[in-house]
């Protein structure tokens, strides 16, 4: 009865005090498996109570044990993993057995380490594993405990387990995904609306159908920093984009419920344009911000349930957040502004809306002043007349209408910057090319395409010039790579067609 008491005694401590998860238990209750993926010492805990008789049993046990923990190291996927294996037995094997525990049994980077608690040994064999699992383990060797007392321990156990358990399931299962769906169906829908009314990679096309272009956004289209969530350019960002908001979409609609889900995504996809609104002049579509308010919401998750969080799904997020900017800051053309707008808003919107039964009044006050102030400190920048980019938004906008000497007034304004803002460059070669300064169009193309080597319509146009000043294989050199970086331009292949017949005719 004594180590029953022990047993119990030490599965209560786990369980209560340090919030491990029972992963297994045994019919008769004599085995139990521990999960506390947080307790980095002793992350998988394995009780046995077993009276032991040799120690040959011992040690197949101990094998036997290795392979379940070489199982969870696989099921976790991590490299490497550590166990603790506690027995409790009245008394010891009747052989010398102390060698077979001497040292942690390792099975395919799965360690093992073993302690045996006898009746003899159990001040000794606590402060063992009280070493081993980084926290001071203490029971009562005195404690007096009848059958009835000893069922409502064990009782007072499994209901705290279960009790966790549930409450760790309702905060997964809040909802059933309904807009995450309908906002797949409408990147559906507007795609094949854009393919078939002049194709998802033409500009202008983009711009009717509501893409984040700055120039119109500075005329009054404010429904510009919301249309975009659901316009994707190619079949690639349409399926990667899709793919991302079904797995992730899914997770938080479950989590938050579908009127906060709708909440958080509409505000980070607007939070997400407006950032690329304020930070690039470029055009810009896609869901993209709208997935890292997911990812954000998911941080604050973390946050409320930290420990949870990194047991089911905490270093997946951190690690896809990680690799998604890193990919926005290394590969030209992605909208890096778009998706750390959109993570931030996404965590602000959550944190205002917060969790279902989660009252938290001054985190979502927090949430929701930090949300206004943000779009308002973003706006202000954004509608600045001495915003970079709102300079070149207007300069665009003013070439367009061939009012040529307003755009250089103001692309004058960033002169000196054109390492930081390139388009610069870009709009002046135009404005040189318009008036017939072949040269001086070359020369800042050729500083433009050395900045910025992605800028394929810098390459382009870099290549009609050439062509004008009759450096034919220069000109070939620019096309060639113009198409490289974007080969779905016609008047790219054109213009390649004309140049190699030149050639050919040299």
């Amino acid at each position: 009865m004594k180590q029953d008491i022990v047993f119990w005694e030490l599965i209560q401590h786990f369980v209560m005090k340090r919030e491990y998860r029972i992963l297994h238990i045994s019919p008769d209750h004599m085995e139990v498996w521990l999960e506390g993926l947080n307790h980095k010492k002793a992350p998988i805990i394995r009780l046995h109570r077993q009276d032991l008789d040799w120690s040959s049993w011992l040690q197949r046990d101990i094998e036997n044990a290795s392979h379940h923990v070489v199982n969870f190291k696989n099921q976790l996927r991590k490299r490497s993993l550590q166990a603790l294996n506690i027995y409790v037995s009245s008394y010891p094997p009747v052989d010398d057995w102390e060698f077979r525990v001497h040292e942690p049994y390792i099975n395919n980077k799965a360690e093992l380490r073993t302690v045996v608690i006898h009746e003899g040994n159990i001040h000794q064999a606590v402060g063992e594993i009280s070493n081993l699992t980084g926290d001071e383990v203490r029971i009562d060797e005195d404690m007096i405990m009848d059958d009835e007392g000893l069922q409502h321990l064990k009782q007072q156990v499994l209901n705290a387990s279960s009790q966790r358990v549930k409450m760790e399931q309702s905060i997964f299962q809040h909802g059933k995904p309904l807009f995450t769906y309908l906002f797949i169906f409408l990147h559906l829908v507007m795609f094949y609306l854009l393919e078939t009314n002049g194709g998802s990679q033409n500009p202008e096309t983009l711009v009717k159908y509501g893409a984040k272009y700055n120039p119109a956004i500075l005329e009054g289209e404010w429904w510009r920093f919301f249309t975009p969530v659901v316009l994707h350019i190619g079949v690639l960002h349409l399926l990667l984009n899709t793919m991302a908001l079904f797995y992730l979409g899914t997770a938080v609609e479950r989590i938050y419920g579908n009127a906060r889900f709708l909440i958080i995504y509409l505000f980070a996809g607007f939070a997400g344009s407006l950032a690329s609104f304020v930070f690039t002049s470029s055009l810009s579509a896609g869901a993209s911000g709208a997935i890292f308010g997911c990812f954000g919401a998911l941080l604050l998750v973390g946050i409320t349930h930290t420990k949870l969080f990194f047991r089911t799904m905490g270093m997946n997020i951190l690690v896809l957040i990680g690799i998604n900017l890193a990919i926005g800051f290394t590969i030209p053309g992605i909208d890096n502004a778009g998706h750390i707008g959109g993570l931030i808003g996404g965590f602000l919107a959550s944190a205002a809306v917060h969790l279902p039964r989660h009252k938290k009044l001054f985190t979502r006050i927090f949430g929701l002043g930090a949300a206004v102030g943000l779009t308002y400190f973003l706006l202000l920048q954004g509608y600045d007349s001495e915003n970079p980019n709102l300079l070149l938004s207007q300069a665009e906008t003013l070439l367009q209408q061939e009012d040529i000497g307003e755009a250089k007034e103001l692309l004058s304004k960033l002169e000196g910057r054109e390492n930081e803002y390139p388009e610069v460059l870009f709009y002046l070669s135009f404005i040189n090319i318009k008036e017939g300064r072949l040269e001086e169009a070359r020369d800042q193309l050729e500083r433009l395409t050395a900045i910025a080597p992605e800028f394929h319509e810098a390459h382009y146009n870099l290549a009609i010039v050439y062509l004008e000043l009759d450096e034919i294989e220069k000109a070939s050199a620019s096309i060639n790579k113009a198409i490289e970086i974007d080969s779905t331009g016609e008047n790219y292949l054109d213009l390649q067609t004309e140049i190699n017949h030149l050639l050919e005719n040299n």
